[in-house]
């Protein structure tokens, strides 16, 4: 009996015998490297969601030992790189001039990129949620997906996959939930003592963010004098630090969780150096990387496409590039963003009362 072969391994069958397009004839060499582009694209989102739920779900364990994070890492990475791959395909695009795509972007209408399930199915399973989705058209992404979709075995599956998030918890949720079990200088949740300790590390850091934002005030004074301006700024970054670790700018009955997992991202980030916070801390610089490949992407889609089309309406009714550059403002871990911009100089952190809590056992 003869073994799998390689052409019946891949199914190169059914994968190489559906680039035809709408018609399946007359595909000239502008369109099918236009087909075949998006349709790696939507094989590196077969991965990537893949790679997103198997971190969520280790993140979601009710305890993560220690010795996940680095499998969690693992599957980050590698969606990170599936976006980087993805980035790189828009230079292929862009060797079609813009008359080549015209001829015949038509055929398109009213499909669009817009439509693309699995690209929602990676924002909504990373923890993008309703609030943030941005309507570039005639509908949110996502009801533009369900509204678009008919009686067919694709369309089927598109309203099954997106429907189905609805059930699904978030890469997001998980990390919020870990993240409040961090202890902070050696507390954690369950202690009685713990918003006393957890207060206690704040107004320590906030003291040496405002005995640092000094000393640089001071020597931009001495060195280019009195300025009101300038002045202003440090005392927008005074408040913006407290406003982001105090939580006021969320509702008061989830602003002490999200005070706490603030407090826990700063800790994290600020005293990296210790054993046990060196992988934690690698995990959320490692997700943000990955985010900041979603970025990449959207921004370089949002300049392929003016490059090649200007800024038409899109084939499915959005706005086109003006919605692409919208959505390249979003942020789904903004907490990971908005601490960098409160990290000291490491020799500029307050001292840890429990520092010995964070080191390797011993035995």
């Amino acid at each position: 009996m003869a073994g799998t072969s390689y052409w019946d391994y891949l199914h190169l069958d059914q994968l190489l015998g559906a680039q035809g397009g709408v018609d399946g004839t007359n595909v000239s060499s502008d369109e099918l490297t236009f087909i075949v582009v998006h349709q790696v694209f939507e094989l590196w989102f077969v991965i990537g969601l893949r790679e997103v739920r198997l971190a969520r779900d280790t993140l979601a364990s009710n305890h993560v030992d220690e010795t996940s994070i680095p499998t969690v890492v693992h599957h980050l990475r590698r969606l990170g790189e599936v976006l980087r791959q993805g980035v790189a395909h828009f230079d292929l695009v862009e060797t079609l001039a813009p008359q080549d795509f015209l001829a015949f972007r038509d055929k398109l209408f009213p499909a669009s990129g817009f439509q693309s399930f699995q690209m929602r199915e990676l924002e909504a399973l990373l923890g993008l949620d309703d609030a943030q989705r941005v309507a570039g058209g005639p509908a949110d992404p996502i009801q533009h997906i369900l509204d678009a979709a008919g009686n067919t075995p694709a369309g089927r599956l598109a309203i099954s996959r997106i429907r189905a998030l609805a059930t699904e918890g978030t890469l997001h949720a998980a990390l919020d939930a870990w993240l409040h079990r961090t202890p902070i200088d050696g507390s954690s949740p369950s202690d009685a003592q713990d918003e006393a300790c957890v207060d206690a590390f704040v107004d320590r850091w906030l003291g040496a963010f405002d005995a640092h934002l000094h000393r640089t005030e001071e020597h931009l004074a001495s060195t280019r004098g009195p300025d009101a301006s300038i002045a202003a700024r440090f005392a927008s970054a005074r408040a913006s630090a407290r406003t982001f670790l105090h939580a006021t700018d969320v509702q008061e009955a989830s602003r002490a969780r999200r005070s706490r997992v603030r407090a826990a991202v700063l800790f994290i980030e600020s005293y990296r150096h210790l054993p046990l916070l060196a992988w934690p801390r690698l995990l959320l610089d490692t997700l943000v990387e990955t985010e900041e490949q979603l970025v990449l992407w959207r921004n370089r889609h949002a300049r392929m496409v003016e490059r090649v089309i200007g800024r038409r309406i899109g084939t499915g009714g959005s706005g086109g590039v003006e919605y692409l550059d919208r959505t390249a403002t979003l942020r789904i871990f903004h907490d990971l963003w908005t601490v960098r911009t409160l990290l000291l100089p490491a020799e500029a952190n307050p001292a840890l009362l429990h520092a010995d809590a964070y080191g390797f056992s011993k035995g």
